[in-house]
C-alpha cells in the first residue's frame, strides 16, 4: 500500500529535541534537502505500490537513505549506522525530531532498489534539475555531450579453473539440498581439498600436479551432473529448476583456460565478462585516439581535449562513489549501481557548490561582524 504523505507537525515535544533547533540550518545537506522535489519523486514512485496491504515506508526516508549512501560512498549498513548519530542525515530523510534508534530494517534498502528498477532514472533527472536550479550546472553545459566508457569491476574473486569447478560443485549440492534431491555422493570434501592443492601447486609452478587436481575436480563435477540428470528425469518441475545451473556447470567443466570464444567466469554471476587488454570492439566508422597527430586538427583536436576531462570524473566516481566495485546482484544490480553512482556524483557537486556559496556569503558579511579570528582559520 502507498505510504502516507510526509508531514511535519511544527510543534515542540517535552521529551524529544527538534532537529531544526540543534543543527545548523545553513548546512549544505539542509540546503540540498530544501531543493529536492520530494513530492514529485513520491508521485513518480506511487504506481509501484498496490492498493492493498499495510502502508509502506515513507518515500522520502528510503530515497533519502539511497542518496546519502551514494553521496558519501557508504555501504547499506554504514549509512544506517551513521543515520542514528548524525542529525543532518535524519533531517535530510524527513525526520522532525532526533531519533536514537534506526526505525526500519537494513534489508529495506535492498527491497527498495529492486522495487524502483527503471524508476532510478527519475533520481538522475532530479539530480540534474537540482544542479541546474542551484547554479552548479549551467545551461551552456548541456549543449554538447561528450561520452567515454569505463569498466565497472564486479565483486567476485579472480576466476581460476579450480575456483570455478569448486564453486559449481558447491552450487549444485546446495541446489540439490534445497529441492530434496538425494545425491549418491556430494564430493564436497574431496573438491575442497583438490581446489586448495591446485592453488598451491600452481603457486609452486608444479603444473603436472596442478593439472591432476583439475582432472579430479572435473571428474567429480561430471559425476554430480550425471547423477542430478538421472534423478530429475521425467519430473518437469525439477528439470526446470536444474536446467540453468546444470548448463552453467557443464560449461565450466568443459571450458579451458586459453580457449577462444565465450567463457563463464562466475557460477553465481554469469553476466560477468573478463576484459584482459582493451575494451570490447565497437563498430565506429572512424576513431581518433589521444596522442594521434596525423589528421587531428581544429574541432577534432578540441574534442579530444574535452574527452580527457571525463577521466577525472570517472576517477572520482570510482574512488568516492560505488563505481569502483559493484556489490549488487545481476544485471539489474549493475545498472542500478551505475545510475546511483551518477546521482551521488551530481549531488556531491551540488553540495560543493552550496559550500562555496555559503563561504562567499560569510566573507561578504565579514566586514560587518566583530569576530576576533578570520572565517577560514582553524578556530
Amino acid at each position: 500500500m502507498r505510504p502516507k504523505k510526509h508531514r511535519t507537525t511544527g510543534s515542540n515535544d517535552l521529551f524529544r529535541s527538534r532537529l531544526d533547533q540543534i543543527i545548523n540550518m545553513r548546512h549544505e545537506l539542509v540546503l540540498l534537502a530544501g531543493r529536492v522535489d520530494w513530492d514529485w519523486i513520491d508521485g513518480e514512485i506511487a504506481p509501484l505500490y498496490s492498493d492493498n496491504g499495510r502502508p509502506g515506508i515513507a518515500t522520502r526516508f528510503m530515497i533519502g537513505l539511497l542518496l546519502l549512501k551514494h553521496i558519501y560512498g557508504l555501504s547499506d549498513e554504514g549509512v544506517c549506522e551513521r543515520w542514528v548519530h548524525d542529525p543532518y542525515f535524519q533531517f535530510f530523510t524527513g525526520e522532525e525530531f532526533f531519533q536514537h534508534v534506526f526505525p526500519h530494517e537494513r534489508s529495506d534498502l535492498s527491497h527498495w532498489r529492486k522495487r524502483l528498477g527503471d524508476k532510478l532514472e527519475r533520481l538522475l533527472a532530479e539530480s540534474l534539475r537540482v544542479a541546474h536550479a542551484s547554479g552548479a550546472l549551467r545551461s551552456q553545459d548541456l549543449k554538447r555531450v561528450t561520452v567515454d566508457t569505463t569498466v565497472q569491476p564486479k565483486a567476485i574473486s579472480f576466476p581460476t579453473d579450480a575456483k570455478l569447478l569448486h564453486a559449481a560443485i558447491r552450487g549444485l549440492n546446495r541446489l540439490a539440498r534445497k529441492h530434496g534431491v538425494r545425491l549418491r555422493q556430494s564430493y564436497v570434501r574431496v573438491a575442497k581439498s583438490a581446489a586448495m592443492m591446485a592453488g598451491r601447486y600452481a603457486h609452486a609452478k608444479q603444473f603436472n600436479r596442478h593439472q591432476r587436481q583439475l582432472r579430479i575436480l572435473r571428474s567429480r563435477l561430471g559425476r554430480i551432473i550425471r547423477d542430478i540428470r538421472r534423478k530429475t528425469e521425467g519430473q518437469a518441475a525439477l528439470e526446470g529448476a536444474f536446467a540453468l545451473p546444470l548448463s552453467r556447470a557443464t560449461q565450466i567443466g568443459s571450458q579451458q583456460q586459453r580457449q577462444r570464444g565465450w567463457k563463464l567466469y562466475s557460477f553465481h554471476a554469469p553476466e560477468v565478462e573478463c576484459i584482459g587488454k582493451g575494451k570490447a570492439a565497437a563498430p565506429y566508422r572512424r576513431v581518433f585516439i589521444s596522442g594521434q597527430k596525423r589528421g587531428v586538427f581544429g574541432v577534432i583536436k578540441r574534442e579530444l581535449r574535452r574527452r580527457s576531462a571525463i577521466e577525472p570524473i570517472i576517477g572520482h566516481m570510482k574512488n568516492e562513489g560505488h563505481l569502483g566495485r559493484c556489490y549488487l546482484k545481476g544485471r539489474a544490480g549493475d545498472a542500478a549501481n551505475v545510475l546511483l553512482s551518477a546521482v551521488g556524483h551530481n549531488l556531491r557537486r551540488v553540495l560543493a557548490w552550496l559550500r562555496d556559496l555559503l563561504s562567499l556569503f560569510l566573507l561578504s558579511l565579514w566586514p560587518t561582524l566583530n569576530c576576533p579570528v578570520q572565517p577560514n582559520s582553524a578556530y
